[in-house]
């Protein structure tokens, strides 16, 4: 082999391994759209088993929320949302959801003096796991519900993170 077309492919190695590291930092990856599965019947399968056992108590076993959740309770807390189309959690996109269960609304949103009655997941659930209850939880969305929230993510995944 000439020492022209070596160092050719040498360089284009380089080249496609510093495109493989530069995609790969947290940063530059926009896989939001991807992030929940609710196509995928072995995650989604997964999930309705989670949800059943780590929040249908609160969030009805049909993702129905507690009874009159938009409105404080005497403590100052939200009752459970409901998960299903009358809810608000198809307003927020992959990510949004990911980091509310992971982590709680007060974190995830940034809102140091913010109270709710539930508790982050990060050391219940793996970050699988939460893929696969929130992927379940979409996949009960009617298609035009889901589409929406498609479209939303892939503007989310646009978007400059802070």
């Amino acid at each position: 082999m000439s020492p022209k077309i070596l160092a050719l492919i040498l360089w284009l190695g380089t080249v496609v391994f510093a495109v493989i590291v530069w995609w790969m930092l947290p940063e530059n990856r926009h896989s939001n759209s991807e992030l929940l599965q609710p196509n995928n019947h072995s995650i989604v399968s997964l999930g309705k088993e989670l949800y059943e056992l780590q929040c249908a108590s609160c969030h009805g076993v049909n993702l129905e929320g507690q009874e009159d959740w938009q409105t404080r309770t005497i403590e100052g807390l939200l009752p459970a949302p409901p998960h299903d189309e009358k809810g608000h959690t198809w307003h927020h996109p992959d990510e949004v959801l990911f980091k509310i269960t992971k982590f709680g609304v007060a974190k995830a949103a940034n809102l140091e003096n913010y109270k709710s009655s539930m508790q982050p997941y990060k050391d219940i659930l793996s970050d699988e796991e939460i893929i696969a209850v929130l992927s379940f939880i979409k996949s009960s969305w009617p298609a035009e519900l889901r589409s929406a929230h498609d479209e939303m993510n892939e503007r989310y995944s646009l978007e400059p993170k802070k």
